[in-house]
């Protein structure tokens, strides 16, 4: 995979992406348009903001247990759904439904060290795991991505959770990001983040 990322390539986020990068969800979305996108996750309203920094007061601002808002942005023919302290695009019950017939992938983190990266294909979650302890990988296929989850920047050995991961623990956004591309072809860059026009809206939280 040439010109795949890795960890590295996305320190850019340490720049005016702090508040996103302390609890986020990123999600991208094979073969659906934004518009197309928010209608079956059921979301109400309709507001466009560009930039990936203005989506963060809405999101603060609305957050509820069971709504949350999200921004979606086209980019090729993938969907780029961002979430500031959401977790709709982990939530099994919202995205299993949504990849039928399509690919999902999706990362999260919230404030309290709890991440996820998930790979959904075609009704089917194939992969997730959390990030800090990427040895544990469960779903359907959950060892067909080890050479590019290490390649990307994550460590597969067995950790202590009590082990000092400071230093690792800060490359895992980005080590998140690289799997991401790896797994779909679409590289989130500073320019991206800056200039996409995103359709928004209130999703309501699916309960299981």
């Amino acid at each position: 995979m040439t010109g795949m990322t890795t960890a590295a390539d996305y320190t850019w986020l340490e720049d005016g992406y702090e508040l996103l990068t302390e609890a986020y969800c990123l999600t991208l979305v094979r073969g659906i348009a934004p518009a197309e996108l928010l209608r079956e996750l059921g979301v109400e309203g309709r507001q466009r903001i560009t930039g990936v920094a203005g989506l963060g007061g809405p999101s603060y601002e609305l957050h509820t247990p069971f709504q949350l808002f999200v921004g979606a942005t086209a980019i090729q023919d993938w969907t780029l759904m961002v979430e500031f302290n959401g977790y709709l695009g982990v939530t099994d019950e919202a995205m299993l439904p949504l990849s039928r017939g399509r690919r999902v992938v999706s990362h999260f983190l919230n404030v309290n060290a709890v991440d996820r990266f998930c790979w959904y294909e075609d009704g089917d979650l194939r992969l997730h795991f959390e990030p800090l302890f990427a040895d544990a990988r469960h779903g359907s296929r959950p060892d067909e991505l080890v050479a590019e989850m290490r390649e990307s920047g994550f460590d597969l050995s067995e950790r202590d959770e009590d082990e000092d991961n400071d230093d690792y623990y800060a490359s895992l956004t980005g080590a998140s990001f690289a799997l991401a591309h790896r797994l779909t072809g679409i590289r989130l860059t500073p320019e991206l983040f800056a200039g996409a026009e995103f359709l928004c809206g209130v999703a309501p939280v699916p309960r299981g």
